[in-house]
This record gives structure tokens, C-alpha cells and sequence, in this order.
């Protein structure tokens, strides 16, 4: 026997009206009201994926590199019409350099301040560190310092967060765990509960934040995670950046 899938937009959006008082028992919505809070499921699962860690949207991106790109007015572009074609990917979480013979070190991360305050962006030699400028429809990438002719024979991998991709079909599956259900429908219910009697309005408010807490507590790495002093500290490396 087939197991039906809960989590189409089909059954969310019937759940969260029931749950909101918007729909009578054994009734279903019709074609406007399927339309109107469509666009509220996906405004809702674009919010959500702002808001915290999601383990099963992370990716490791492999860039090759090429010897010169990756200074100032010269990233790698990660958009559907970049130098990586893709999706533009919410944030770069962390980093690594692969080299020819597959061994790893970390590359750290460099804020806007940190990165302003490099003396220059062209210098070329073995990657240490990565910025990422957050544009509207591209992340784009620069490393420090900028790949030579050694470091192009390696990669630089970039660990993801990927987008879920709205949904556009009713009866689509959604590319959400089916744990996260109950947290859709009560999410969804709260947004349209607008105008409801303040009783509804309250329990799906309340629904809604309760289901949503317990999902981010749930969504962490089953490994022990542990923090070490950061050497870079002891190797020339200071606030500011470098000088």
C-alpha cells in the first residue's frame, strides 16, 4: 500500500485552513482559495529558510580554480548564469582547500571590515581565507590570497546552504522532511488566521512557535561539536585583518 505524502502544498494548505477555522469539516478549498494561500506557503518557506540551520539543504560545492581570479573585481559567481551554475545559495557556512594529492586544510572566513582593510586583493600564492559578497541574485566569492599557479591544481570547497525550491504544483512533494509537516501547516495557519476570532488567531499562534522550536532543536548535527582557540592569532593574523 502507497504511504500518501503530507507534505504537498494540496495537504498543507487544506490542514491550515482547517486548523484556522477558514474551512467547514469535509469541505475542500477552492480553486481561488488554493491560489491566494499558495503564495503564502511559499512567501512563508522563503522566511523560513532565513531562520537558523537546515542539515538537509547543505551541499559541498567544489570550485575549481583558476591562477589570478578571485581578487577584487574578479570573483567566482555562484548564480544560474554565473561561473558556478546554480541556484543562488542562502550563505557559505565554511570552507576548505583541497590540494592535488587530496589533502585538506580549512580557509577561514573574512567580513566586510576585514576585507576593506587588506592593502591589496591581487596578490597571488596559496589560499588562506574567503569573502563572500551577498548580492540579490548571486553570491560571489574571493579568496586570499588569489590562487597561483600551485594552488589552481586544487580546489577550493565551500559548505552551502542551499534554497528549498518553492513549490508550483498542488500535488508536487515538497523538499521539506516530513517531520516538518505539522510545522508548515501550524505556520501557515497562523499567517491566515487574520481576521479569525482572537481565540483561533492565539492557538495558532501558539502552535505555530511551538512545533517551529522543537524542529530547530532537532535540527542539529548528531556529532558533538567543539570549539578550539583560533592560531590564526599566533601566525600574523590580527583584527583588523592584514596590514
Amino acid at each position: 500500500m502507497t504511504t500518501p505524502n503530507i507534505n504537498t502544498p494540496y495537504s498543507i494548505i487544506t490542514a491550515a485552513m482547517s486548523k484556522a477555522g477558514k474551512l467547514n469539516r469535509g469541505s475542500v478549498p477552492n480553486g481561488e482559495q488554493f491560489a491566494q494561500y499558495m503564495q503564502d506557503l511559499q512567501r512563508l518557506i522563503v522566511l523560513w529558510q532565513t531562520q537558523g540551520l537546515k542539515l538537509w539543504l547543505q551541499t559541498d560545492l567544489a570550485i575549481p580554480l583558476v591562477v589570478g581570479k578571485g581578487g577584487q573585481g574578479n570573483p567566482y559567481t555562484l548564480s544560474p548564469t554565473g561561473d558556478v551554475s546554480m541556484a543562488k545559495p542562502l550563505r557559505v557556512q565554511q570552507g576548505y582547500f583541497l590540494d592535488a594529492s587530496a589533502s585538506r586544510r580549512p580557509i577561514y572566513p573574512l567580513s566586510w571590515d576585514e576585507w576593506l582593510r587588506l592593502s591589496q586583493t591581487t596578490q597571488q600564492g596559496a589560499i588562506a581565507q574567503y569573502f563572500v559578497d551577498k548580492q540579490a541574485t548571486s553570491l560571489n566569492v574571493y579568496f586570499w590570497l588569489v590562487p597561483d599557479v600551485e594552488a589552481a591544481t586544487g580546489t577550493a570547497h565551500l559548505m552551502l546552504q542551499q534554497r528549498v525550491m518553492n513549490p508550483i504544483s498542488l500535488v508536487e512533494t515538497m523538499n521539506f522532511p516530513e517531520e516538518w509537516g505539522i510545522a508548515l501547516v501550524w505556520g501557515l495557519a497562523d499567517e491566515i488566521s487574520t481576521g479569525q476570532p482572537q481565540a483561533i488567531c492565539d492557538r495558532c499562534q501558539q502552535r505555530a512557535a511551538v512545533y517551529r522550536a522543537m524542529l530547530e532543536d532537532f535540527d542539529v548535527e548528531d556529532a558533538a561539536t567543539s570549539f578550539a582557540p583560533d592560531m590564526r592569532q599566533g601566525m600574523g593574523y590580527s583584527t583588523g585583518g592584514f596590514r
